[in-house]
């Protein structure tokens, strides 16, 4: 990771418990908002099935697939279950000025 720090959305644009898509570079991430005002961000496509997780549902730490259900925990990335058996990538997360950056 070069730790290049990327603006993705303004702070209020991502609901409580609840996960946006951001493109940049050729890759797809996802950025998650917790029930305690933290942001995180992951790959965002499913290791299984390369589908989109910004389409998915968000609940308790989790991220499902809506595809096959493949679920993920947002905050590590580690795979909670079958179908999914690769982690997803982490990437630090900082909040400045009211907006999210993700570095990549």
């Amino acid at each position: 990771m070069s730790g290049n720090w990327i603006e993705v959305c303004g702070k209020d644009e991502i609901d409580e418990e609840d996960v946006i898509r951001f493109d940049h570079g050729g890759r797809t991430f996802a950025v998650y908002r917790s029930p305690d005002d933290e942001f995180f961000a992951t790959d965002g496509l499913c290791t299984h099935e390369h589908i989109h997780l910004a389409d998915g549902l968000v609940m308790d730490e989790i991220i499902e697939c809506p595809k096959h259900n493949g679920r993920f925990n947002y905050k590590t990335g580690e795979a909670k279950g079958a179908p999914v058996c690769v982690n997803l990538k982490t990437y630090p997360v900082k909040v400045e000025g009211g907006s999210v950056f993700i570095a990549v």
